[in-house]
């Protein structure tokens, strides 16, 4: 047997009324080590000041989950004790701690889950997504959402209109990266640009650079099958990477333009090969934003962006990103439904990231709540 560790920062044993039955256990997802995830019952959290309890709905894999499953660790976060996986989530309002005044119990809520220390010079100056302090879920050691039931800051969740569904108020994490990485690098009408990935994030990157104004939109990915996704979903101009020349990919994306360079391009894969293609495809006095995360050094033409005032910025998640995400999905000016491709049950947890890791589909999503026999 395993000892079981009792997470420090969210859960503490009490008994509350689940959305369908009594319960005194909380099934979660909990990765061990790499390549080890166990399905285990944990003590139900109990909301603190500010916080609300939630029954968890809707879990989306993100890229992260899988790193850390398949690898243990990335970069200097590393699994080094049970953690619960998972912050792509919506639930349901199960119980509110002391005062909270802005949720009910039975709210619909997306969760945003990173939590900064809201007292920094960082936070104060309205960059909350680089405080030193942020408590991100699913982060070591930070547990996640992928359960039946957790708690969040009330202000972190965003409650969702009647018509917006629970799976996509679970994609708002995902769309959040692309609203704030098209905020970022400046997107507005009539800019052309360019998404290297046709991932998930790549994906709607390009949905809300459309969605912004962007006149042509032309994506890059070295699947054809994600390409020809890309298309369904909006791409003006759809790219097969077939070659790690930087330049030769550039010069293709300013023939599909018809001759033009993308004022703008917004890079969602990580690669060494795609950001440098990122700095010579991009119009001199253009932006490159880079939101794709990869090796910790790559080589970069950095000359050859100066010389042409190419602008780089990079992208740490978002920042004050999630309302207006909700607003693209519940004024339909963005439709995520169809980036999921996959559902599993929280008790199939297992087989669902096998799924991803296997490649399969676009986004995989979980359901946390409890199944009816």
């Amino acid at each position: 047997m395993v000892e079981l560790i009792v997470p420090i920062l969210t859960f503490q044993m009490f008994k509350v009324k689940h959305d369908i039955k009594m319960s005194d256990t909380n099934l979660s997802a909990v990765l061990h080590s790499k390549m080890d995830i166990r399905m285990e019952e944990w003590p139900i959290p109990e909301p603190k000041a500010g916080e609300v309890q939630i029954a968890v709905h809707s879990t989306g894999i993100c890229g992260s989950d899988v790193s850390y499953y398949t690898k243990g660790f990335i970069g200097d976060f590393v699994v080094r004790e049970p953690m619960v996986l998972g912050h792509e989530s919506s639930g349901i309002v199960s119980k509110l701690g002391e005062g909270v005044t802005n949720l009910k119990v039975g709210d619909r809520v997306a969760m945003e889950p990173g939590i900064p220390c809201r007292r920094c010079d960082l936070c104060k100056g309205g960059k909350y997504n680089l405080c030193p302090d942020v408590i991100f879920y699913a982060t070591p050691p930070v547990h996640g959402t992928l359960t039946r039931l957790t708690t969040l800051a009330a202000d972190f969740c965003f409650k969702l209109p009647d018509h917006v569904s629970m799976e996509e108020g679970a994609l708002l994490e995902p769309l959040s990266v692309a609203v704030y990485a098209c905020t970022r690098a400046g997107v507005t009408i009539g800019k052309r640009v360019l998404v290297a990935g046709a991932g998930p994030i790549g994906l709607l990157a390009m949905m809300s650079a459309k969605a912004y104004g962007a006149s042509e939109v032309v994506i890059t990915d070295i699947s054809q099958s994600r390409l020809d996704f890309a298309k369904k979903m909006g791409a003006d101009h759809i790219l097969l990477v077939d070659t790690k020349d930087a330049q030769e990919m550039a010069g293709r994306v300013k023939d599909s333009l018809g001759g033009r360079m993308p004022e703008i391009t917004i890079e969602c894969s990580g690669a060494e090969s795609a950001i440098q293609m990122a700095i010579y495809a991009t119009k001199s006095g253009g932006m490159v934003c880079l939101v794709g995360l990869g090796p910790p050094e790559v080589k970069v033409p950095i000359v050859n962006a100066a010389c042409r005032e190419v602008d780089i910025r990079g992208v740490f998640r978002y920042c004050n990103s999630y309302q207006n995400a909700l607003e693209m999905i519940s004024t339909g000016r963005i439709n995520v439904k169809p980036l999921i491709t996959h559902r599993f049950t929280l008790e199939q947890t297992l087989d669902a990231y096998n799924a991803a890791m296997g490649g399969s589909g676009i986004k995989i999503m979980i359901n946390c709540t409890r199944q009816q026999a």
